[in-house]
């Protein structure tokens, strides 16, 4: 099933029934970011009645509790530093965008912005950056990411004039495969957070970041359309599965 996708003036094919690469990370009994425990997954129980079939139930009807920012693929906006509460459901407008996958090598545990501008450059090069409004960093190259503890690995981080950089560049959302934009502990400097929303993050609501993505090592750098599917949960975030076609 082939769809016609029209950015501007430029005119793309994808494969709809095709997807290239699923970037998620699913919530499960998996313990994965910010210290807490795994997710639970707790059938109801309405004194004689059950939720489980193991259990005798007619049905599966389980509570699951987990937090968005650290159990699964999740995108959250600028709502996650603001005082007011803001909805990722009510702000995020744009699922289907134009983007670029860059893989960038951290030196001594940070992306620099020099390394970033040379990645940029390069794929400015390859016109790769032509409408692009999402910018995708793949920091690592594995397949342990689906498993791993993240907590208290002091994990890869982008300098913050990197968010600035992409804010003044237009671009509206950020993927990235570690938990955080933003350095493990940091004292809540947030630092790329804050600077890809801005001094005044309530004029960028639109604005989105992506974090825990799951960039298998056998997808390319390159320009994709993103497919940013996001759960409708009335919260700062929610858990989110970006999906990459092809363009054609």
């Amino acid at each position: 099933m082939k769809a016609q996708i029209v950015i501007n003036d430029h005119s793309y094919t994808i494969e709809l029934n095709k997807p290239y690469a699923d970037l998620s990370m699913a919530v499960s009994n998996v313990a994965r970011a910010w210290y807490i425990n795994a997710p639970t997954f707790e059938p109801v129980v309405l004194g004689d009645w059950k939720g489980s079939v193991a259990l005798g139930g007619a049905v599966n009807f389980f509570n699951v509790s987990f937090n968005p920012h650290a159990h699964g693929t999740h995108t959250e906006t600028a709502g996650h530093i603001t005082k007011e509460r803001h909805s990722i459901n009510t702000h995020f407008k744009n699922p289907f965008t134009k983007s670029v996958l860059l893989t960038v090598t951290p030196k001594e545990g940070i992306v620099t912005f020099e390394h970033f501008l040379a990645q940029w450059e390069k794929a400015s090069g390859e016109d790769w950056l032509d409408e692009v409004k999402s910018v995708i960093f793949r920091t690592e190259q594995h397949e342990g990411s689906l498993t791993r503890e993240y907590s208290n690995t002091n994990w890869p981080f982008l300098a913050p004039e990197i968010g600035s950089f992409l804010r003044s560049s237009g671009i509206d959302h950020l993927v990235i495969d570690q938990p955080s934009v933003d350095q493990e502990e940091d004292g809540g400097a947030l630092a790329c957070h804050r600077s890809f929303w801005g001094p005044t993050p309530l004029e960028s609501l639109h604005r989105t970041i992506t974090e825990l993505a799951h960039i298998p090592t056998d997808v390319s750098d390159g320009a994709y359309l993103l497919n940013l599917q996001v759960a409708p949960l009335d919260n700062d975030a929610a858990p989110s599965r970006p999906i990459l076609y092809r363009l054609i």
